[in-house]
C-alpha cells in the first residue's frame, strides 16, 4: 500500500510548494529568467540524487535510452511554469488558480487517455467530467 500512496503523496506535497514559489517569483523579474535558475537547480539536484540513488550506473548509458519524450517535457513543462507564473502575476488566486486548470486538466485528459491510450470512458468518468465542470462554473461565478 505505500508503494501505491507515497508517489502521490510527493505529487501533492511538490504541487503545493510549487504554487507557492510559482506565485513567490518576484513581478519584477523575467520569468525566462527565473526558470534558468530554476532549471539550473534541477538538473543538479537530479544528478546528484541521481549518483546517490542508481546504483553506481553509468549516466551515459542511461541518456542512450532517450527518446523524444524527454526532450518535448522540457519544452513543456516550460509553457507550464511561464503560464503558471503569469496567472499569479494576472491576479488569479493560488486557491483558484489550481483547481481550475486541474478541472480542464481533468476533463481534457479524459479524451486523451481514450483518444491516445484506449482507456475506458465509464460512466464514473463522465459523471466526474460533469462535476469538474459544475466545479469551475461554481468556482467562476
Amino acid at each position: 500500500m505505500f508503494a501505491y500512496i507515497w508517489p502521490i503523496a510527493l505529487v501533492v506535497v511538490a504541487n503545493t510548494l510549487y504554487q507557492i514559489c510559482a506565485k513567490s517569483v518576484p513581478g519584477n523579474l523575467d520569468p525566462f529568467a527565473s526558470l534558468t535558475v530554476t532549471y539550473l537547480v534541477g538538473a543538479l539536484a537530479s544528478f546528484v540524487l541521481y549518483c546517490a540513488l542508481s546504483g553506481g550506473e553509468n549516466i551515459i548509458s542511461e541518456y542512450r535510452k532517450l527518446n523524444w519524450a524527454p526532450f518535448a517535457l522540457g519544452i513543456v513543462i516550460i509553457g507550464l511554469e511561464v503560464g503558471l507564473i503569469c496567472v499569479y502575476r494576472a491576479g488569479w488566486p493560488v486557491s483558484t488558480a489550481q483547481i481550475v486548470q486541474s478541472a480542464f486538466l481533468a476533463v481534457i485528459l479524459l479524451f486523451v487517455g481514450l483518444a491516445l491510450y484506449r482507456e475506458a470512458l465509464t460512466a464514473n468518468k463522465i459523471v466526474g467530467m460533469a462535476v469538474c465542470l459544475a466545479g469551475l462554473y461554481i468556482i467562476n461565478k
